[in-house]
């Protein structure tokens, strides 16, 4: 049974949102609720899925992956069997950050972190034109990263 959010579970989930490292009694003195009331909410949030993990954000020039790359994917079949088969496989390519089904001239659009252009170069040559199904690729290269990761407002 899916629980209702009232003001103060919206209030929990955008303070942890934007800094995740807060201590159960930081995050109850900025949501206004007592530390236990307040790690009662999180817990019952965490189990109703609203959160779904909490994790830091690495920035990604400092650990040699500053170039971000989008690649648009076409499938040779529109068939759940090709889905299937292309979506296991991309699950196991630790450079793809984000793969997501879309609906128009692409099957599939990817997010993915290299080092360089010639790092992406090695990789789509070896992996990704080599992933099941896959006819074409299109390939984007971020110039400028203008937002990133932002915070889902609601």
């Amino acid at each position: 049974m899916a629980i209702s959010l009232d003001r103060i579970d919206l209030k929990i989930l955008r303070l942890l949102q934007k800094n995740g490292r807060l201590s159960n009694a930081e995050l109850a003195d900025k949501a206004g609720v007592s530390p236990a009331t307040c790690h009662r909410r999180t817990q019952r949030l965490f189990e109703e899925g609203f959160v779904k993990e909490v994790r830091a954000i690495v920035a990604p020039r400092k650990v040699g992956k500053g170039a971000l790359v989008m690649v648009g994917v076409v499938l040779d079949r529109s068939t759940p069997e090709s889905f299937a088969s292309f979506e296991q496989a991309i699950t196991k390519l630790k450079f793809v950050l984000d793969c997501h089904l879309v609906a128009g001239d692409f099957d599939y659009f990817l997010k993915i972190r290299v080092g360089d252009m010639e790092d992406f170069n090695r990789i789509h040559g070896e992996q990704l034109i080599a992933l099941p199904g896959v006819r074409q690729t299109r390939t984007f290269f971020v110039m400028k990263e203008v937002i990133d990761n932002a915070a889902l407002e609601f």
